[in-house]
């Protein structure tokens, strides 16, 4: 039973992602949400009793969704590359989603403004990983910004860069990162 509420509740979080990114974030509904699920409205409200808990899922799926890609990421880059490459890669090919990967998170915010503290956290501590990772801070600082401004443009949907711009960016921090 336990695995079972697991896969409804992991395909409800699907369902309001997709949503949230097909729609806009504004228009993510329970009903939306429970129909693109293929649950019932209530089988969506036993899993999440409020939109606000729904978002709160979003956003700690998305943190531990990316969490895993980077751990993967270096597993897979077994070629001795750096947690900050890795991030740096991971980040970059997220910016290069049509439309943002975590568009949802306006909805999240929106709905309540302490969205925002697990994403903090989360920052933080990649941030605080990183620094006892990376030998060379004024190189960890500058790579960590670029990468996080380029998320902030897509995610505002201001990105300002080219395509050839973007990879240029990603390739000189990648270079700078070693």
């Amino acid at each position: 039973m336990k695995t079972r509420r697991a896969n409804s509740r992991d395909k409800i979080l699907a369902a309001a992602a997709d949503v949230a990114r097909e729609a806009g974030p504004g228009s993510l509904s329970l009903d939306a949400v429970a129909s693109r699920a293929g649950v019932s409205k209530g089988g969506l409200l036993y899993n999440f009793p409020t939109k606000a808990k729904l978002m709160q899922g979003l956003v700690e799926n998305y943190l531990r969704a990316f969490e895993l890609a980077l751990e993967s990421g270096r597993v897979a880059g077994a070629s001795g590359e750096s947690l900050l490459a890795t991030y740096i890669r991971l980040s970059a090919a997220d910016c290069e989603e049509p439309k943002p990967a975590a568009s949802w998170m306006f909805s999240a915010i929106a709905e309540d403004p302490d969205f925002l503290t697990p994403i903090k956290a989360f920052k933080s501590q990649l941030l605080q990983r990183l620094k006892s990772e990376t030998p060379d801070l004024k190189t960890l600082l500058v790579c960590f910004l670029a990468i996080e401004g380029m998320r902030s443009m897509n995610l505002f949907d201001s990105d300002v860069l080219s395509a050839d711009e973007r990879r240029l960016l990603v390739s000189a921090l990648l270079e700078i990162a070693g």
